[in-house]
């Protein structure tokens, strides 16, 4: 109890590091979720036309006509190529479709006339310039197997009326999911900064060269102590983490009660006891308390940076990815990536999830058997 005790006392002291560090995660989180947020909803935009129509008098060109104004918004200048130009030039046209004279007749005897056109290259010219090559594509395939223009018409018509219906599928909450991985990826710069920079403090005064051979001629062997503290750092990771899950329920919502939130809350857990260890690690081998800042800012900053906390991994340089397999950080955000497209929950989706965890266990064994080293090693040295 002694151990502990001193541990609480010393935690007193760091508190306000504690509330800095929540507080650049809910700062910053709900930034990023905010960002992050979208839609799944999709409404196509309408390309503003101009239409030259010089074979006004055929039933098959007015067809043609209709569908694009169907289709596109119809706008109106006065038929003067000066004006057209200027209406491109201000953008109040995107296309301009000149029709030429005898069009629709010309068609019916195979000639394939040719339409000619006016772009501004934008995104909403291009959408019509699809919708005219799909007409005119069907159109020649009608107009080679028969003469008869009103069976061309319906034909023409009814196939452009067979339009696919997308039907969505999927029953992913994937707004809220998306803000849960935002959450949880930055929550891993938080609970690796807060448990090092808080857990390296403590063990440093722990480490004081009074306190050190006061603990080294005592009775109690170095494992037990080690063990005290490891409890006792671990209590207060516990906390952190679980203060963290309680905030995701309020920020993030109704996702949380779901399977995948359970696997967030799991990932993360499994996260915080693996930074529970690397701080102890580090707290291990630096006594220096003016150093931890500097190991704050490389270690926790640097793994955030590199594993996709702070920039979408995906972004990354395929090298920067390879080197980032070293650290923890790397496989538990690969896990909150992958949660976050789960629909059906069988071995097959969960054993990359599961292979990713078993990673970060053996994370968790490796630095703390390195810190029972360590701590053999210096107190044959004293």
């Amino acid at each position: 109890m002694t151990v502990f005790k001193t541990f609480l006392k010393v935690l007193n002291k760091l508190k306000f590091v504690v509330i800095m560090y929540t507080v650049i995660l809910l700062v910053f989180g709900v930034f990023n979720m905010q960002a992050g947020d979208s839609t799944s909803e999709f409404t196509a935009s309408r390309p503003d036309i101009l239409i030259v129509n010089g074979d006004k008098g055929s039933v098959l060109t007015e067809n043609l006509v209709r569908y694009m104004e169907d289709n596109c918004e119809s706008i109106d200048v006065k038929n003067d190529e000066e004006a057209v130009d200027d209406a491109l030039f201000y953008r109040d046209a995107d296309y301009v479709i000149y029709i030429p004279e005898n069009y629709g007749k010309n068609v019916l005897d195979g000639q394939n006339p040719r339409i000619e056109v006016k772009s501004t290259q934008s995104a909403g010219a291009s959408f019509a310039e699809m919708l005219l090559s799909r007409y005119i594509k069907i159109q020649n395939i009608y107009a080679d197997e028969m003469r008869d223009e009103d069976e061309i018409i319906n034909k023409i018509n009814l196939s452009l009326e067979s339009n696919v219906k997308a039907e969505l599928t999927s029953q992913l909450d994937s707004g809220g999911l998306s803000r849960a991985t935002l959450y949880y990826n930055f929550a891993s710069y938080s609970l690796l900064a807060g448990a090092i920079y808080v857990i390296c403090l403590i063990l440093s005064s722990f480490n004081e060269e009074k306190i050190k051979k006061r603990i080294t001629v005592s009775s109690m062997n170095y494992k037990k102590h080690n063990s005290i503290l490891m409890l006792s750092n671990g209590v207060f990771a516990v906390s952190l983490w679980l203060f963290y899950v309680l905030l995701s329920f309020i920020f993030i919502g109704k996702v949380m009660f779901s399977f995948q939130g359970l696997i967030y809350i799991i990932n993360s857990f499994l996260f915080a006891i693996c930074a529970l260890t690397i701080a102890f690690f580090i707290g291990s081998l630096v006594n220096n308390k003016n150093a931890v800042n500097g190991i704050v800012n490389v270690f926790a900053l640097g793994s955030s940076f590199l594993c996709g906390a702070f920039v979408p991994i995906e972004w990354l340089p395929q090298s920067i990815v390879n080197a980032a397999h070293v650290l923890p950080a790397y496989w538990y955000i690969q896990n909150n990536e992958l949660t976050k497209t789960i629909e059906v929950f069988d071995f097959n989706t969960l054993k990359p999830i599961l292979v990713n965890m078993g990673v970060l266990v053996l994370f968790c064994a490796a630095f703390i058997l390195f810190s029972n080293i360590c701590a053999r090693r210096k107190r044959k040295i004293a």
